[in-house]
């Protein structure tokens, strides 16, 4: 899985861009401000639908332009071509796979898995439950295939019990219904959740031990309700509580992935450095195990790798990256501190942002 042609136009500060990435390891250089992260969003948006730098992406459109189109093509028998478009004017994507105009936003991400490692990956230590259980859905997501419809009767079930937790005077039949719902699905959720972890585990366990010897941490999986009860009887009985928060406040929205050294939150012990490194290990792992388990590789988009790594740790790190099958879009501010650090038989290729006329910035492939 690697994109083999990208063309963007009306991203940012981006003049309109046709790059030909065909090595698996792409470096993109530039100074601060010159646009090497905006082209790392593109790829995330062509692939995610949405950006890691803005909610709302209109802000990601050049600011004199109407619209933004991004293109990719992806090598394969036969290609595969992806695009999307956003209109300033319209909040809705056009989206499109193959060229089919009716493509869901859950194919597009199927059709190429992304990960993402940069300053806001940190989240994955120190910030809420959601970007951990987003971390972990997305792993579930690509290797068992019936887990999007049992996430979404869930995610239906819930939102039908808040409602009605909000309501005020609760009808019992009524609310019964959307709890048994709520819990066959979330049940199911779980299953699946649980399954993944099982066999994600030791493959972090061992892609965390090569950059970082850390026996003292420790990963686990909080299903998000008592492990020794159903979920039904979860529901049932909280329900007079829950009705006075007006929202449920157990279940399978509220699972986590904690991340403890010796028994004390990893955020709370780990150096800065360190705590890249746990985060790297994690989301290199889901590149690992989606190649061990459906033979399927991960696009890297990595944004600013030599920040916070010493020359030894990103070594190993992309020591890492060039074992697994994978396609790297790597960006530095210096080419000088990646460009010496891969093996003679991998395949890098190196390009540059440079700022343009009019504010905006174009890019050159280095010979």
């Amino acid at each position: 899985m690697s994109l083999t042609l990208l063309n963007f136009n009306g991203l940012r500060n981006l003049q309109p861009i046709e790059m030909s990435p065909s090595s698996r390891i792409n470096i993109i250089s530039g100074a601060n401000g010159s646009g090497k992260t905006s082209l790392l969003e593109g790829i995330h948006i062509l692939g995610m639908g949405r950006s890691f730098r803005t909610r709302q992406l209109k802000n990601a459109i050049q600011s004199d332009v109407p619209y933004m189109t991004l293109y990719g093509r992806l090598a394969g028998e036969p290609e595969v071509t992806l695009g999307v478009r956003r209109l300033r004017a319209q909040r809705e994507l056009e989206l499109r796979l193959k060229g089919d105009k009716n493509t869901r936003l859950a194919q597009l991400v199927e059709a190429m898995p992304l990960q993402l490692i940069n300053p806001d990956a940190f989240r994955l230590l120190e910030g809420s439950p959601a970007g951990r259980r987003e971390f972990l859905d997305w792993g579930v997501f690509h290797v068992k295939h019936d887990f999007l419809g049992i996430w979404k009767r869930t995610r239906r079930a819930l939102k039908h019990r808040n409602a009605l937790l909000r309501r005020g005077r609760i009808q019992p039949q009524e609310i019964a219904v959307w709890e048994q719902e709520l819990a066959t699905w979330g049940e199911q959720m779980d299953t699946l959740r649980r399954a993944w972890f099982s066999e994600f585990l030791p493959v972090f366990e061992e892609t965390l031990k090569a950059l970082l010897p850390l026996s003292e941490l420790s990963l686990h999986y909080a299903r998000g309700w008592d492990k020794q009860r159903s979920l039904s009887s979860v529901l049932h009985d909280s329900r007079a509580t829950d009705q006075q928060m007006g929202f449920t406040q157990q279940g399978p929205q509220r699972a986590d992935l904690r991340i403890r050294v010796n028994k004390q939150p990893a955020v709370e012990v780990l150096s800065r450095g360190q705590q890249k490194l746990v985060v790297s290990a994690l989301k290199l792992a889901q590149g690992r195990f989606l190649e061990r388990i459906a033979q399927r590789h991960c696009i890297y988009l990595i944004d600013d790798l030599p920040a916070e790594l010493d020359e030894q740790n990103r070594q190993q790190f992309c020591q890492l990256l060039e074992e697994m099958q994978c396609q790297a879009f790597i960006t530095s501010v210096e080419s000088s501190a990646l460009s010496s650090i891969w093996r003679t038989d991998t395949s890098v290729n190196m390009f540059h942002v440079k700022h343009g006329d009019h504010g905006l910035s174009h890019l050159v492939q280095d010979s």
